[in-house]
């Protein structure tokens, strides 16, 4: 599995709004500005191939700048190019990391300091969810999908791993991106699994009162 001595203290970062890559998941990326292109460029060069997803935070005015102070770091793991210069890539999720400070450089894409500690489960084996209502949990998501016009391979999802389960749902789901935010920032698949729970019954239940104001 490694440990986090292994992993470099500075890395690049790609700051994506409602992005969400969690540990031991894999992320689908799109890469075709020049910035990021050049990025992927120097991380293919690098042993630890790091990328670092981080969520930009939402302000009132629009304005972009200022980072959540936790991603999580992502190896690239497959990437193929189009006919046009694009590539898609995959990231699969390493360990979550606390921004320390953003370096200065000559780079045109953002690198930061960061700090690994704190999230040692993350590179350790996979967690499990002893305690999860896996049927109640699939008739809440039945329900939130049907809602929202959704679909789904529901006889893998049922047969999922937990750890799979809740993640690759915190990953799927139309969450804004405060709350993917928080879904990250869980400290345990346990805790995931109870905010997952909270958002679908949050916005079900919304959707309900907003059909009862329109009657």
């Amino acid at each position: 599995m490694g440990t986090h001595t292994d992993l470099p203290n500075t890395i690049p970062i790609f700051p994506l709004p409602g992005a969400l890559l969690l540990p031991r998941a894999r992320l689908p990326l799109h890469l075709f500005e020049p910035r990021y292109l050049a990025m992927l460029d120097d991380v293919l060069k690098t042993e630890s191939r790091l990328i670092g997803m981080v969520q930009p935070c939402e302000t009132p005015d629009g304005t972009a700048g200022r980072l959540h102070s936790i991603g999580c770091a992502g190896r690239v793991t497959a990437m193929s190019e189009t006919e046009d210069g694009r590539y898609m890539i995959t990231l699969a999720g390493r360990s979550r990391f606390r921004l320390r400070e953003e370096v200065e450089g000559f780079t045109p894409y953002r690198r930061v300091k960061v700090d690994w500690s704190g999230f040692e489960s993350d590179l350790g084996p996979e967690e499990t969810d002893p305690d999860m209502d896996r049927d109640g949990l699939m008739d809440l998501l039945g329900r939130f999908f049907e809602e929202r016009g959704l679909s789904t391979d529901w006889e893998t999802m049922s047969d999922a791993d937990p750890e799979l389960l809740i993640n690759s749902l915190s990953m799927m789901c139309p969450f804004e991106p405060e709350e993917r935010q928080a879904l990250l920032e869980a400290p345990s698949l346990v805790t995931r699994r109870e905010t997952l729970v909270t958002l679908i019954e949050y916005a079900l239940y919304s959707g309900d009162d907003a059909q009862q104001m329109m009657q």
